[in-house]
C-alpha cells in the first residue's frame, strides 16, 4: 500500500510527497509535530500540518534567512535566532567568523531533540561553543533584552498557533529595542500567492518601526507556492548599498554574492504589495 502526505496550502489547493517511513507523530505541548521520511524530499519536518523543512530544499530557506542580513551589518557580533529550532539558520550563521555568540530561542523543545535525531545534516550546530540553546517563548525573551544584539533571525512558522505573536507590530517594536543602534532584523513573511494581505501587513507594520525596509525572495519548492517573501528591517544599513565585490564566496548552495542584491528585485505583483 502507497502512503502519500498532503499539505493542504489552501483550502482547495496542497502539495504532497510519498512517505517510505513515518518516524515521529506527536503531540506536543504546543503542535502537532511530525518527523517523515519522503522519497522526493528525504526527512521531512512537519508541524501542524505544514512543512517547515526537508533535507533537499532547506538550504534554500535557512541560507536566505541569514546571509542577507549578516552581510549588510559590516561586523555582526551578537545573534539572535527566534524560532529556528531545527537548526539551519544557527549553521548558516556560524559561518561568519565575526560571529561571536549565536543564541537560538525555541518554544517547543521537542523541534529541537527530534531535529538533531532526524536531521543531523540541518541541526548539527546546536552543539557548538557558539551557540546558546535556550527553550522558552521568543516574544519574552526580545521583551528582556534590550540593546543586546546586532542581527535578530524569526525564523517561524506561519502565524497560526504558538507563533501568532510573532506577527504583531509590537512584536517588531520589541525586537528594534532589542537591537543595538545599527542592528538588522530578519523574518520569513510567507508566499505572495496566497498570503498577500499578510506581506502588506506586515510591511506596513515593519515601516512603522524601522526606517529602512526591504523585501526580497527565493524559490522553496515545498512551501506554499515555492516562491517565498522576507522582509528586513534596518536601522542604518541598507542591504542594496552593500559593495558585492566585498562579499567572500563562503559554502552555500543558494545564496553568492551576485545574489545578495538581485534577491531584492520582486516581481511587479509583490512590489505592488510593499509600496
Amino acid at each position: 500500500m502507497e502512503l502519500w502526505y498532503t499539505e493542504k496550502q489552501t483550502d482547495s489547493y496542497g502539495i504532497t510527497a510519498k512517505i517510505k517511513e513515518t518516524y515521529v507523530s506527536e503531540q506536543t505541548d504546543f503542535q502537532k509535530l511530525d518527523m517523515i521520511e519522503t522519497e522526493e524530499f528525504g526527512t521531512m519536518l512537519v508541524l501542524d500540518g505544514m512543512v517547515m523543512t526537508t533535507d533537499k530544499d532547506e538550504f534554500v530557506y535557512h541560507e536566505m534567512v541569514a546571509h542577507p542580513a549578516l552581510y549588510t551589518h559590516p561586523n555582526p557580533k551578537h545573534v539572535l535566532v527566534v524560532g529556528g529550532g531545527d537548526g539551519g539558520v544557527i549553521r548558516e550563521v556560524l559561518k561568519h567568523p565575526s560571529v561571536e555568540k549565536a543564541v537560538l530561542v525555541e518554544i517547543d523543545g521537542k523541534v529541537i531533540e527530534y531535529s538533531k535525531q532526524y536531521l543531523p545534516n540541518i541541526a548539527g550546530e546546536l552543539d557548538n561553543p557558539r551557540v546558546e540553546v535556550i527553550v522558552n517563548d521568543g516574544f519574552m525573551h526580545i521583551h528582556d533584552h534590550k540593546n543586546t544584539y546586532d542581527v535578530i533571525m524569526v525564523d517561524s512558522t506561519e502565524p497560526v498557533g504558538p507563533a501568532v505573536n510573532l506577527f504583531t507590530r509590537g512584536f517588531y517594536q520589541g525586537i528594534y529595542d532589542a537591537l543595538k543602534e545599527d542592528g538588522i532584523f530578519v523574518a520569513q513573511t510567507d508566499n505572495p500567492w496566497f498570503k498577500s494581505d499578510l506581506i502588506s501587513s506586515v510591511n506596513r507594520d515593519v515601516k512603522e518601526v524601522f526606517p529602512i525596509v526591504r523585501v526580497y525572495w527565493a524559490n522553496v519548492p515545498t512551501y506554499p507556492s515555492g516562491l517565498w517573501t522576507f522582509t528586513l528591517g534596518s536601522k542604518k544599513h541598507d542591504p542594496l548599498a552593500v559593495d558585492e565585490s566585498s562579499i567572500p564566496e563562503i559554502d552555500t548552495k543558494y545564496y553568492s554574492p551576485r545574489l545578495h542584491k538581485a534577491a531584492f528585485v520582486l516581481p511587479k505583483f509583490v512590489e505592488d504589495l510593499v509600496k
